[in-house]
């Protein structure tokens, strides 16, 4: 049995469903989790396959991106923003959602290269938290949806990595810490596609904070699923950057 490590967020639904649907009973565990978690799972080798952060992938001591699909943008991702009560060039501290190191990293590199500010840069849980209006938050997936309409300025960090770069960003992939057979990665992905290809039956199937029509409609229009050779040359682009323009301490979490 392979423990797959499942993010419990709307854009992951697509996944969770086909996965459900067209794996063999006793095939899969699936334990679903944060990003963070799912990071942590494989790290520990607590779970065998992730949709992991790709800003936490370089902690496995064996990583293999094993699925031609993964979490990602080619416009408005909608699900992973800086919000705040005043603009971006005057913001002083973020607070930082602590669910994931990709969105943590991609908000210090725009910070540098694209905003031209450098904030303190506070860790922030919704959970024990309320939100301020007011003040300056990383938000990512449900959280975003759900409360960047509260604020006034809104940066969606998919569409400003975009602009800066020309080329779409990939925010988590599926990820194994070992190597599997090939026979359960050629028929998890056909699990993977089967989901994608039934989003409305997905979205109808499990409950979620969202009605039915825009969880559709950003599943369709704000996430893009395939990892292609676009999103791969982001992915390099995003690990370059991250190396070379970072600090390892400001690419802690």
């Amino acid at each position: 049995m392979v423990r797959i490590a499942a993010i419990n967020y709307l854009n992951t639904i697509p996944f969770i469903f086909g996965l459900e649907a067209r794996m063999a009973p006793g095939a899969i565990a699936m334990q679903f989790c944060t990003p963070s978690e799912s990071a942590a799972l494989l790290r520990d080798d607590r779970a065998d396959v992730g949709i992991m952060p790709v800003g936490a992938i370089s902690d496995l001591s064996d990583p293999h991106v094993i699925s031609d699909y993964c979490i990602g943008s080619t416009g408005k991702v909608a699900s992973v923003v800086v919000c705040s009560g005043r603009p971006i060039e005057s913001v002083e501290e973020i607070l930082l959602d602590v669910d994931s190191r990709t969105s943590v990293i991609l908000t210090r590199y725009l910070c540098q290269a694209k905003w031209g500010i450098a904030p303190r840069f506070t860790p922030f849980d919704s959970r024990r938290q309320a939100l301020d209006p007011g003040r300056c938050y990383l938000l990512i997936g449900d959280k975003a949806l759900l409360h960047a309409g509260a604020f006034p300025y809104v940066y969606d960090l998919a569409e400003e990595w975009i602009s800066l770069k020309g080329l779409p960003f990939v925010f988590a992939a599926w990820t194994a810490n070992k190597q599997l057979d090939p026979q359960f990665i050629e028929t998890f992905n056909q699990a993977l596609e089967y989901g994608i290809r039934h989003i409305p039956e997905a979205v109808a199937k499990y409950n979620h904070q969202f009605p039915g029509d825009y969880a559709c409609r950003y599943l369709q229009d704000n996430i893009s699923f395939a990892l292609d050779s676009e999103k791969r040359a982001g992915l390099t682009e995003f690990w370059r950057v991250a190396l070379e323009k970072l600090t390892p301490r400001e690419c802690v979490s």
